[in-house]
């Protein structure tokens, strides 16, 4: 698989760890009322998506970036590749 990274192009999947669902950018808040279930379903609650899904990949093999990659799970399509930080500010921005 290819996965085409915004700042250096196409590069084997090899060279990145598949890190789960891009959701966990999302952290909850540690201090809400309700922080123990918010994190409880945080940390071990996943869907198992048949389709497209959004995921987290990380640049171990290159240059060590975070990326969002959304790709179909039943025919590893990728769809679109983004880096991680602009997301996680994206959603800085709307808090």
């Amino acid at each position: 698989m290819i996965i085409n990274h915004p700042l250096l192009g196409p590069r084997d999947a090899q060279e990145f760890t598949y890190l789960g669902d891009a959701g966990l950018i999302n952290r909850p808040d540690w201090q809400a009322e309700n922080a123990a279930d918010l994190f409880y379903e945080y940390l071990h609650v996943r869907d198992n998506p048949a389709g497209e899904h959004r995921e987290l990949w990380y640049h171990e093999h290159g240059d060590r970036s975070w990326l969002v990659v959304t790709r179909s799970t039943t025919t590893h399509e990728i769809t679109k590749v983004e880096m991680a930080r602009d997301i996680a500010r994206g959603l800085e921005q709307d808090q």
